[in-house]
């Protein structure tokens, strides 16, 4: 029992380091090459920073057969957050050059102008520059990473906070 539960902590461990790696690739990615989010990545980095979080508390917590089953559920929060603003991503990059909403207002502005439930509908109608491919690694963008990320995390994790070693 003992050696699984070390081995549960050591997983929830590796996801807050993956989750801190991935948000330190998207700050590079931001502040050193310049590429500038969208606000649908702003979104899919708040869904990695909460899988991050959690993680890290289950890591610190090294809860027991109960608790760690509530870690897993809870990862499914801001894990699907993230996929599903990811996938919504990917559709607006896969949509023909004639359906892409036209380039709207950035997140700051709209966080400033409109109530707070406005602001998230035109964010999720997309804007051209949510639409535009500007960066990808072996064919996929980086949306298309996210939701992979996200995937793997989210169900790694709930499979490893729910796994119970028989007696």
């Amino acid at each position: 029992m003992i050696e699984h539960f070390m081995y549960r902590r050591r997983l929830n461990g590796l996801g807050a380091l993956v989750c801190g790696g991935l948000m330190g690739f998207a700050l590079f990615q931001q502040h050193i090459v310049g590429l500038e989010p969208c606000p649908l990545c702003v979104f899919q980095r708040v869904g990695v920073i909460g899988l991050g979080i959690i993680f890290a508390i289950a890591f610190l917590h090294a809860p027991k057969t109960i608790g760690s089953r509530i870690y897993g559920v809870l990862l499914l929060i801001p894990g699907g957050f993230g996929a599903g603003v990811a996938a919504h991503h990917i559709r607006l990059q896969s949509l023909p050059a004639d359906q892409v909403p036209a380039c709207g207002p950035g997140l700051n502005y709209m966080l400033d102008t409109f109530p707070l439930s406005d602001a998230l509908k035109m964010v999720f109608q997309g804007s051209g520059e949510c639409a535009k491919i500007v960066w990808s690694f072996l064919g996929i963008s980086m949306p298309g990473w996210v939701l992979i990320w996200m995937i793997i995390l989210t169900v790694g994790g709930l499979l490893a906070n729910w796994m119970v070693k028989k007696s």
